[in-house]
């Protein structure tokens, strides 16, 4: 598989807390950091943009509170959030050798979730990124909540890359990528089936969120977006270099190839970054028709849960309960529940509001 060098230049890197901190909670950041700013640095002489998704807050605080293990008390996490937060930061500004403004942003899913907001915090950083800063973004951990938690940060330098429309998404970890059940690597996946899918297990680090799977469900929302996803081991010197300068990406890492017919920038907010309000189940006639592309019906609805108001996101299921598409809906849950099954000149959800994952 043959890429031009020059189709990267807008790469977004996400740092996993392995590559900081050890099993024991020993900090090893020191030569990670000092290798990344070498590759960073020479990224930025070559006027790339980066944008990196830093885990790591959480296990700085651990770090400084003496804690080996990471608590389940949520008090205690954003404690250490809190204090973490700015250690982590001072260690990128103090090791990245790169001449550019560091700007540090913190996110919840209600950051992505509200459209107003989702698109003010688009702008900012296409802002920064034109004024030649670096952008070092992490969840809001010291506020997140288990309603408005992304989970991991796999899934947040995802959601990053399709916010930015970046042109790479490399997710650095300790592993060189996703391994076979030979435990051999899988240098190329061509599709996200079930079958990769299951090659993947939860990861067994005390200090960490995440794993495989983690990764793999992040690498779908990036290819389902058009940007090809790399997994590779950050403990590898200058491997993002090569990742990015190589013609031939086929290297010791895994490549996720971005999807054929892949989601357009409009849609890849419903798909990915908006919570469903509510879901409306519909007959398989409706389910046909929406797989054709069609608007959906209320001729077509069997049932309406939860509450929503028109414009919301909403999920869309079978009468199994399966969901297989979200759309923007135009009329509210009330409204909704009052003719569903029959014909109403309205539609409620019109086709270019709607995503099909089937």
């Amino acid at each position: 598989m043959k890429q031009s060098q020059k189709n990267y230049k807008r790469i977004v890197i996400k740092i996993g807390s392995s590559l900081l901190f050890s099993d024991e909670g020993e900090a090893c950041f020191s030569s990670f950091l000092n290798t990344l700013g070498i590759s960073l640095q020479a990224l930025r002489a070559e006027n790339k943009e980066i944008v990196i998704v830093s885990s790591g807050a959480i296990a700085f605080g651990l770090n400084k509170f003496r804690l080996k293990k990471r608590p389940k008390e949520l008090y205690l996490l954003q404690s250490a959030a809190a204090v973490g937060q700015n250690v982590l930061m001072n260690c990128y500004r103090k090791f990245l050798k790169t001449k550019v403004h560091l700007a540090q942003i913190l996110l919840t899913w209600d950051d992505f979730t509200d459209k107003r907001r989702y698109m003010n915090t688009k702008n900012t950083l296409l802002s920064l990124l034109k004024l030649g800063s670096m952008p070092i973004i992490n969840e809001n951990d010291t506020v997140s909540t288990d309603e408005i938690k992304f989970g991991d940060n796999d899934r947040l330098s995802a959601l990053v890359a399709c916010l930015v429309s970046a042109d790479l998404l490399i997710i650095l970890s300790d592993v060189d990528g996703l391994l076979d059940k030979d435990k051999k690597l899988v240098r190329v996946v061509p599709e996200i089936t079930s079958q990769i899918k299951d090659l993947a297990c939860p990861t067994s680090r005390k200090t960490c969120v995440g794993g495989m799977i983690t990764k793999i469900d992040a690498a779908k929302i990036a290819v389902d977006s058009g940007i090809p996803c790399v997994i590779a081991n950050g403990n590898d010197p200058g491997v993002i270099s090569r990742i990015i300068r190589e013609s031939d990406l086929m290297g010791n890492w895994t490549i996720f190839l971005p999807k054929k017919g892949y989601l357009a920038a409009s849609k890849r907010w419903i798909a990915f970054s908006a919570k469903p309000k509510g879901k409306i189940i519909v007959d398989d006639g409706a389910k046909k028709a929406l797989i054709n592309k069609k608007s959906l019906l209320s001729v077509g609805v069997v049932g309406v849960e939860g509450n929503f108001d028109s414009q919301d996101v909403v999920s869309i299921v079978d009468r199994k309960g399966d969901e297989f598409a979200r759309g923007k809906a135009c009329v509210s849950s009330g409204q909704l529940d009052k003719i569903k099954g029959v014909r109403f000149e309205k539609e409620i959800i019109h086709c270019d509001n709607i995503v099909v994952y089937v």
